[in-house]
């Protein structure tokens, strides 16, 4: 996972890239489980066997949205992950930096849960397409008796 942090109007101190690393670090939990779907992927060395990139991007721009003012929403974050052909992107504006950071974490774990189920019930409508369109034999007839299903051929 490769991040990219870029600050806007801010300079970017050790201690606050080590904290934004650490939050978004903390969401690689939630990429492995989206699942790579790429054939072209080697786990061995985390690259695109194709490009040679990383599955998974992230660009994350944190900053002041003004000078001027000293109190009120002047800290933002905007951040976008690409993997798989998709993107998913967010933006927090809020008082304190630190606090844009964690909303924008959590932001982007709900992005992430909300895809997740979209792909599963996406599999979920295939195999329920898949079931309906099988056919069984006429002579094969499931009739049910005090709530059980038992076969019954030639019936």
């Amino acid at each position: 996972m490769k991040i990219t942090i870029k600050s806007t109007n801010l300079k970017l101190t050790s201690a606050l890239h080590d904290y934004i690393e650490q939050k978004i670090n903390g969401l690689e939990r939630f990429i492995k489980k989206v699942g790579i779907k790429d054939r072209s992927f080697d786990p061995s060395t985390k690259l695109s066997i194709k490009k040679g990139k990383p599955p998974f991007e992230i660009w994350l721009e944190v900053g002041r949205t003004t000078f001027h003012h000293k109190k009120g929403n002047v800290y933002r974050a905007e951040s976008q992950i690409r993997f798989s052909g998709k993107s998913i992107r967010s933006e927090v504006v809020g008082p304190d930096l630190r606090i844009v950071i964690n909303e924008i974490k959590d932001e982007l774990q709900r992005e992430f849960k909300k895809y997740q189920k979209k792909q599963m019930a996406i599999y979920k409508r295939g195999a329920r397409k898949f079931k309906k369109s099988l056919k069984f034999a006429s002579e094969a007839k499931y009739k049910h008796k005090k709530g059980a299903r038992i076969r019954e051929e030639g019936a």
